[in-house]
């Protein structure tokens, strides 16, 4: 079969899915393109949406990943307001909600994640929000304001952008988290205890250790969250944050392998050599550190969908690269290298007092993992050292009067 006549069908239309889309037309790919997405409006960028959208300095225009009309004008059929409900690998096609049938070729799934909700008492309420789509956004965007109480539950990274735009846009804010720490699961204790300091001098409150039993309302409203202890932290709005779990049903009912998330190799493809899954649904190999691992991060979605777009083309595979992220609060800018996997140590550089500094993971003397705070030296030399995997000297790491340069060389 010529290229010209290879129909690739990609399931979701977000940050991973528009990318391939577009990749595979920059790759030479001439064959039809069917993108089916769940919103009402093309590709966009997602990390906007707790920090510019909220504040209005953002809307889905200036965030569009491609102009609406990027779509017809390279033969991508863009269906919008429309997801895949079944998978019949052996036929070769997917059954969508709208009630047509699409035969592929090559299918990429790039459903995404959906937040996890909380199984408690008043979780059927109005004002209880989600930060996961644009329209989410718009909803809490209309929510929140002066005079207006917000209660975050959950002390991550989108808990936290939430909580400084909230301040922001003049919004009383209180972050309630099950553990005793923020960021319990995704940073260190020197991260967590600089973020709770620096969202305190922001008049953010903070509930630590604290579990919630259930909501409380009036007229079907949520005014309240009911806490295991009895307490009642007053709210006009709740966004639940607690984390995100893959949409790989499609996936899983069809036969293939997934383990939190769709199984790949480096190519993005799964044990069904014509099906792919990119983003923050598949479960992928991190040669770095000899592990497969679901990531959520926009330099992950772009990754794999070079991989897939790659593999479908027959271009030679992009090369490997090392993971990051990064979180915009206030005046700061928090970014990540690599995973804090098999650590055994870490070292602060530079003084948090100062609101630039970074701490390193290291395992013996290699660095795993870099999180910098207003420190891009740190972090761009830190990725370069997770990616080559140096041993690293450790007394000239610790020390910021010496250039990460010298200390990376």
């Amino acid at each position: 079969m010529s290229q010209s006549d290879t129909h690739v069908v990609i399931l979701g239309a977000g940050h991973a899915g528009g990318t391939a889309a577009a990749l595979l037309r920059q790759y030479g790919h001439e064959g039809p393109i069917t993108l089916v997405g769940e919103e009402p409006i093309p590709p966009y960028q997602r990390p906007p949406l707790s920090k510019a959208w909220l504040k209005g300095e953002a809307d889905a225009d200036s965030l569009a990943l491609k102009p609406l009309e990027f779509y017809a004008e390279h033969n991508i059929d863009f269906r919008p307001n429309t997801r895949a409900v079944k998978l019949a690998r052996e036929a070769k096609q997917v059954t969508l909600s709208t009630g047509d049938v699409v035969t592929y070729d090559f299918l990429i799934i790039a459903t995404g994640a959906r937040a996890i909700k909380l199984p408690v008492e008043g979780a059927h309420l109005d004002g209880l929000l989600e930060l996961r789509t644009a329209a989410d956004a718009e909803i809490l965007k209309a929510t929140i304001g002066p005079g207006k109480r917000l209660a975050v539950i959950g002390g991550g990274y989108i808990g936290l952008e939430a909580a400084a735009s909230g301040r922001a846009l003049g919004a009383e804010v209180v972050v309630i988290e099950r553990e005793p720490r923020l960021l319990a699961r995704v940073a260190c204790e020197p991260l967590s205890t600089f973020f709770l300091d620096y969202h305190r001098r922001h008049e953010v409150t903070f509930e630590l250790g604290a579990t919630v039993a259930g909501f409380e309302g009036e007229n079907g409203h949520v005014t309240g969250v009911k806490l295991a202890d009895g307490r009642v932290i007053a709210c006009d709005a709740a966004l639940i944050g607690v984390g995100a779990a893959p949409n790989d049903e499609i996936a899983k009912e069809a036969g293939l392998d997934t383990a939190r998330g769709i199984v790949v190799d480096l190519e993005a493809r799964t044990a069904d050599r014509s099906v792919f899954a990119i983003g923050d649904v598949a479960h992928r190999p991190m040669p770095i550190y000899e592990r497969m691992f679901r990531m959520e991060s926009v330099p992950n979605a772009l990754e794999q969908a070079k991989q897939a777009a790659s593999a479908i083309v027959g271009r030679a595979p992009p090369p490997g690269e090392v993971p990051w992220q990064w979180s915009d609060q206030y005046d700061l800018k928090l970014q990540i290298a690599g995973y804090a996997f098999d650590v055994d140590r870490i070292l602060l550089r530079g003084d948090p007092a100062s609101a630039k500094f970074a701490v390193f993971h290291l395992k013996g003397d290699r660095v795993q993992s870099v999180e910098a705070i207003n420190s891009p030296p740190e972090f761009m030399m830190g990725k370069l050292l997770i990616a080559n995997r140096k041993p690293v000297d450790l007394d000239k790491l610790a020390d910021p009067s010496i250039s990460m340069k010298e200390v990376a060389a």
